[in-house]
Parts: structure tokens; C-alpha cells; sequence
């Protein structure tokens, strides 16, 4: 188990303070061909005075038979808004505030070969306390869920991972796909449909310095009676850096990021360099390529260990003529 305060960056959090911990582990029975679980667990608080406890996790059992994955997080959130839709005009800032409660455990079962699981699970994600400006564009338009919803259905899901390492791979695939059913039957305030999907390819270019290249492209689909907290909001840390996280807002996302990790020799030291594109849209007519927004960035790696390939990074990502930074653990993706 790995153990330690830490410091994390990034526009929308600003400076975040607190301890972390990856607990990386096999079951008991465990030989080399199953993969080193992941079981991290981070609970911060920022000066922006948020404090959110988190956990993203993916557990392989013995011989990989099966994979137990998902979120949880519970988090005091303020967010920037700037209105629905693809071309909001930065003069719409505002924030408002929320808690927001998380909890998506999903259970896959190894299927015809070796690397794809089939299974499923159910997501709650509860939106309460919410805080918005009193006349401000939020109180006028007042979209669906705005003051609070609860979502909770049942999904199904499909896992393929042929991925090295779970915290920096340097060859492989990965493709995640989910299909919620959300109603009140489950105890959800709104009845919609989400269909989400990430896929990633690692692969080295030099055996002997380990650079590698990394590409993800992800959507994210939704159709019903959709709560604003199930909205695609585009940017963040991990994905579209340089855009701050809900710089755009809109129904429908696709995104993707093409990443060169360069490892130097005999040193902890190493650097990247991303560039990527995608855009918010209410239907897929809408989606044009001529209005794909870009971003591009470089960013500097510390090795802080070795055996699992773990990195602490700091991202300098660029887009509209705009910059952000983030700092943090582990790579974007």
C-alpha cells in the first residue's frame, strides 16, 4: 500500500490538500497471469473550500475470473455554468454549488477469451443541497434537476483489457462500454437512458527507453427526461485538459486524446506532449468535424514507483487561447 499526503491541482478544484492512499494487491492464490488490483482511495479538501473523498477502483480475483469495478464519491462541489450548448459565450460565467453522492460497482465475469468480461451492476448518483445565483442564468432557464436529482437504475456493461499495468500501460487495449436504465422503479426523480464508452490502445515505440503512445477516444449519450447532473460536461484533468471542467454542457460528448510518454533512461524523470479534439452536441446532426475543439499540451512525470510504474504528473494544457495547469497521481488515462 502506498501512503501519503498529497497536493493536487487543477482550475476547477484549485490547490486541493490531503492523504491519499493505492492500495495495489493480487488475491490470495494469485500468480502471473493476474494483473496487480487497484484499490485507491483519496479524501481532500480545497482552498476552494470543497472537500471531496474518492475512489476509483478495478479488483481482478484469482486467474482474472472475474473483475469487480466502479466509483464512489462524495464531494461538496462548486462549478463554473455558462449555458446549454456548444458556443456559450464566456460573458455567462457563473458558479453554483452542490453535494453530490456516487456509488457505481459493476461485476464482470471473464467470457470466450481471456481479456473480456461481461456483467453489469447499478449507479446511484445523488445531486442535493444545490446553490445557484439568484437571478442569475441558471434561476432563469432553470433545466431539468437543477435544484437536485437522484439517478439510480441498473446497468449493463462490457470490459475488454488486455492492458499491462492498470496505472500507466505500455501496451494493450482497453474498451469499457455501460448502458444505464434509469426510473422510479429503481427510486430515480427522472426516467433516461445513458450509454457511455472508453477506449484506449497503448503501445511502445522503443523497447529499450519505454516511450510510449497512448490514444483514448470516449462518448458519452443520453436521451429522456435527463437531469442536468447527466449532462456531458467537456474538459477537466483528464480528459480535453486546458478546457475547464463544464466549459461546455450539452446532452451528448465525444472526446479524444492522442498522448507520447517519453521515458528518459536510468531516471525517475520522464515528459509527455497530448493533443486532442472533440465538442458537446444535443443530436448527432448537430456534430460537425469543421467545429471540433482542440487542445494540446505538454507535461512532466516523477516516478515514485518504480514496480508499478507510477507517476506523479504535472499538465500544462492549452485551449481557446487559454491555459491551465494540473498536478496530481497517475496519468489521464
Amino acid at each position: 500500500m502506498i501512503l501519503a499526503p498529497v497536493t493536487s491541482y487543477s482550475p476547477e478544484k484549485s490547490l486541493a490538500f490531503g492523504v491519499g492512499a493505492k492500495y495495489l494487491f493480487k488475491f490470495n492464490g494469485s500468480g502471473e497471469e493476474t494483473r496487480t488490483s487497484n484499490l485507491p482511495m483519496s479524501v481532500q479538501y480545497t482552498l476552494n473550500n470543497q472537500f471531496f473523498i474518492y475512489s476509483g477502483f478495478e479488483m481482478f480475483t484469482n486467474q482474472e475470473k472475474w473483475v469487480i469495478e466502479g466509483n464512489f464519491l462524495f464531494q461538496n462541489y462548486p462549478r463554473l455554468y455558462y449555458g446549454i450548448g456548444n458556443d456559450t459565450p464566456v460573458s455567462n460565467e457563473e458558479e453554483y454549488n452542490y453535494y453530490q453522492l456516487l456509488f457505481e460497482p459493476i461485476f464482470l465475469k471473464q467470457m470466450f477469451t481471456r481479456y473480456l468480461f461481461i456483467g453489469g451492476g447499478l449507479r446511484l448518483n445523488h445531486i442535493f443541497n444545490t446553490a445557484i445565483e439568484e437571478d442569475g442564468l441558471i434561476d432563469l432557464q432553470k433545466p431539468t434537476g437543477f435544484d437536485g436529482s437522484t439517478s439510480a437504475g441498473l446497468e449493463t456493461a462490457a470490459l475488454y483489457d488486455s492492458r499491462n499495468n492498470l496505472l500507466n500501460a505500455t501496451k494493450g487495449w482497453y474498451f469499457e462500454g455501460t448502458f444505464g436504465v434509469y426510473n422510479d422503479i429503481f427510486g430515480s426523480t427522472h426516467d433516461f437512458r445513458l450509454l457511455r464508452y472508453d477506449l484506449r490502445h497503448y503501445f511502445s515505440l522503443n523497447n529499450k527507453t519505454k516511450d510510449v503512445i497512448a490514444f483514448q477516444t470516449t462518448g458519452r449519450f443520453s436521451r429522456g427526461d435527463i437531469p442536468f447532473s447527466e449532462f456531458s460536461f467537456f474538459g477537466g484533468s483528464d480528459i480535453m485538459r486546458g478546457y475547464r471542467e463544464g466549459r461546455y454542457v450539452d446532452r451528448d460528448m465525444i472526446a479524444t486524446q492522442i498522448e507520447y510518454r517519453k521515458s528518459f533512461i536510468n531516471s525517475r524523470l520522464g515528459a509527455v506532449a497530448f493533443v486532442g479534439f472533440g465538442n458537446v452536441y444535443n443530436n448527432i446532426s448537430e456534430l460537425k468535424l469543421n467545429e471540433l475543439k482542440p487542445n494540446y499540451g505538454v507535461g512532466l512525470r516523477f516516478k515514485i514507483d518504480k514496480s508499478e510504474n507510477l507517476n506523479i504528473r504535472l499538465d500544462w494544457g492549452f485551449s481557446d487561447n487559454k491555459s491551465n495547469i494540473y498536478f496530481g497521481i497517475a496519468e489521464a488515462f
